[in-house]
């Protein structure tokens, strides 16, 4: 017997216990998880939740080709592949031109469907709305000085204010007293 068989077996016990209280519930037409939620304690939990931050960190943002890869996984995961249209295309073209070496032109070989069209289509346009949902309209604080000649002025300033404001604080309130030299 391997060491790690007594692990591994108590394991195996404890998901197909869970399973079958995962199935009980269900049949009793209950959330399974809210139900096993409801005997953990408020220490465990958070002792879970710190776990899984630890395991998993958002990195948030790093670099565009790491924000690259994260959207097209994202997009690529509720794609469903249709591998009978997948090897028909593979057997039409060719294995040498389908998958393409140094030298294979595969120009004017490949034609999209009409269905896949529509589905990236409609994928760019919930994008768009997604992104059109983060992008509002500032408010326009009347009480603020003006410091600008029009709204492109307006964003170059607090752009400046933003990286250069504590340089220049003491400069301004010298001005504002008129004793700056």
């Amino acid at each position: 017997m391997p060491k790690n068989y007594s692990k591994k077996r108590e394991r195996l016990e404890a998901e197909f216990k869970e399973d079958q209280r995962r199935e009980a519930a269900l049949a009793e037409g209950k959330d399974y998880d809210r139900l096993r939620m409801l005997e953990v304690g408020a220490d465990e939990a958070e002792r879970w939740e710190r776990r899984k931050k630890k395991k998993n960190p958002d990195q948030g943002f790093s670099t565009y080709e790491d924000a690259t890869i994260r959207q097209y996984n994202r997009l690529v995961k509720n794609k469903k592949t249709d591998m009978a249209e997948y090897e028909k295309e593979k057997q039409a073209v060719g294995e040498a031109a389908f998958y393409g070496e140094n030298n294979t032109i595969a120009i004017g070989l490949h034609k999209d469907s009409k269905e896949a069209i529509d589905s990236m289509v409609d994928d760019l346009e919930k994008q768009i709305a997604k992104r059109d949902k983060y992008s509002r309209r500032r408010i326009y604080d009347d009480d603020a000085d003006i410091n600008f000649i029009n709204e492109r002025n307006m964003k170059f300033n607090k752009k400046l204010e933003r990286f250069y404001g504590n340089y220049t604080e003491e400069i301004k309130q010298n001005l504002e007293r008129g004793t700056a030299v």
